[in-house]
């Protein structure tokens, strides 16, 4: 029998990520990250846990107890095809933690308003081995509930999308969903405005965008509009050409614009979310006013020793509590425990 390669930690740990009935199929992740050019899902959010064990995502509850390797179980839709996943998998004698799938403050008030969904939630919680969280304000949901943000593959060269600076131009506003008020769109956009642009944004509805920038007073020759959804790797490229990554997101989630801002050694300035915080402690808006993430901003586009003091604080922070390894080491020790 051929051994498994070890995961980014080094470690033989691999994990199994399962979406029940969730439409992203199955992954091999025993690569790890793969190239970017790769088909398929990126290494990144949930597909994280997986890529950095070198493990699988399945949406196949049979395909994940074939598997026989610990199980990351997400908690999606109404819950039910959770709570019969993680039946099947205890009695496979299977290792299993769960996760809500959905971790923004305002999504988790929409699932768990619903007093039977809540109810639903305690019982699986109470009945898994352990409740992992991609965010620190989720782990307070479930007593023992453990944090651990969702890992990017920062070391590995081939992920690394950065451009020489001077090819570094304007303002890429990083957040969408227009119609979720704690992403403060608004408010980012008179921010750009200030700071001078020219900025990028996406929306679906690039009318809608124009419209609100002229009602600030900004020349729409400095708004460039993204109507469509990008692959991911065309996705990135297009942050890289920025000087800087501009959210004001509260919405405390696992931090996908940051993380992706990360990967092109792109400052990020303001959110909330977990990556944000870790990746970038100095300019992230945890606790900070608009008025210094301004300043912040104004620095970094004017500064270039200041910018790239950031980037190399950023990798370094990242890479040592966000990056394929850190976080394969600590799923280890994770499972290890929740096993005795």
């Amino acid at each position: 029998m051929t051994a498994e390669p070890p995961n980014e930690s080094g470690s033989s740990f691999r994990l199994t990520v399962l979406n029940p009935g969730g439409r992203d199929p199955h992954e091999d992740f025993s690569a790890g990250a793969g190239s970017p050019n790769d088909k398929g899902h990126a290494p990144v959010n949930f597909h994280g846990y997986a890529a950095c064990t070198r493990g699988v995502f399945h949406r196949e509850t049979k395909a994940a107890i074939a598997e026989g390797l610990p199980v990351l179980l997400l908690l999606r839709g109404d819950f039910h095809e959770t709570r019969e996943a993680l039946r099947q998998l205890q009695s496979a004698g299977l290792t299993t933690a769960v996760s809500l799938k959905e971790t923004g403050l305002h999504q988790i008030a929409r699932q768990l308003s619903d007093p039977k969904r809540a109810a639903l939630f305690r019982e699986i919680t109470g009945a898994a081995n352990g409740f992992l969280a991609a965010t620190s304000e989720t782990a307070q949901l479930c007593a023992g509930g453990t944090f651990f943000p969702t890992p990017y593959p920062i070391a590995d060269a081939l992920w690394d999308f950065s451009r020489p600076l001077p090819e570094r131009a304007g303002i890429f506003i990083g957040t969408r969903e227009w119609d979720v008020p704690s992403r403060h769109h608004f408010a980012a956009f008179s921010l750009a405005l200030q700071l001078g642009g020219p900025a990028t944004v996406f929306d679906e509805k690039p009318r809608r965008a124009r419209k609100l920038w002229e009602s600030l007073g900004g020349d729409t020759g400095k708004l460039r509009t993204l109507e469509k959804r990008l692959p991911y790797r065309d996705y990135l490229a297009e942050i890289a050409r920025h000087r800087l990554v501009l959210q004001l997101d509260k919405s405390a989630v696992p931090g996908q614009v940051a993380g992706d801002a990360l990967l092109c050694r792109v400052p990020c300035v303001g959110g909330d979310g977990a990556i944000d915080r870790l990746g970038f402690p100095d300019t992230n808006g945890f606790g900070r006013s608009l008025g210094e993430l301004k300043e912040l901003a104004n620095q970094l586009l004017r500064d270039d020793t200041f910018y790239q003091k950031i980037v190399n604080d950023s990798q370094r922070e990242a890479i040592a509590r966000v990056g394929f390894e850190a976080v394969a080491k600590q799923l280890a020790k994770f499972y290890a425990a929740l096993a005795r």
